[in-house]
């Protein structure tokens, strides 16, 4: 089986993130399955401005353009601030509508926060209206992930592990590996 290329967005910007050590927890988890590149620029990404949104775009936006179209797949695992998606992320997503790299792309989102419940919804419905190819089996939101997620990159929560796995797996038939 060859492995499918994953592009892996943390929501977050902080340098040890939950989400961050989830997606690290992934890597090692799918190793067999996924290359998984981890993209940790999200934070220099211009603000979204559609004047700017020409041919060519920005160096950074070009790159990152480039990087989620030729993935086989992306993952994002994100955390909810004042309910709602981080402004870095939502911006990121933004810069490629008009271009359509998440069109039909396979996409497994996790929102792993506090509660979580707000951005989930939100940012599922902005992958859906830019035509993400995300599926139930292909969404988790990890409620109190703190508790569960540790900072050495490990999941101590054996229902999440499950979930994750399960995901995974779900992810990778998406992703097209059988």
């Amino acid at each position: 089986m060859i492995k499918k290329s994953i592009l892996a967005i943390s929501g977050s910007t902080r340098e040890k993130s939950t989400n961050l050590n989830l997606i690290y927890a992934i890597k090692e988890l799918a190793k067999d399955i996924f290359d998984i590149e981890i993209f940790n620029e999200i934070a220099n990404l211009p603000q979204f401005n559609p004047d700017l949104d020409i041919d060519p775009a920005p160096q950074t936006i070009s790159v990152f353009r480039k990087k989620v179209k030729q993935a086989d797949g992306v993952l994002i695992c994100t955390p909810e601030y004042a309910m709602g998606v981080p402004g870095t992320l939502k911006n990121a997503i933004d810069w490629t509508v008009s271009s359509a790299e998440f069109s039909k792309k396979p996409v497994a989102l996790i929102t792993a926060s506090s509660m979580g419940e707000k951005a989930h919804a939100s940012l599922l419905e902005t992958l859906k209206i830019i035509e993400c190819n995300i599926t139930d089996d292909t969404q988790l939101l990890i409620s109190f992930a703190q508790t569960k997620i540790n900072s050495d990159a490990m999941i101590t929560d054996n229902e999440t592990l499950e979930q994750v796995k399960k995901l995974i797996f779900s992810f990778s038939k998406l992703a097209g590996n059988e």
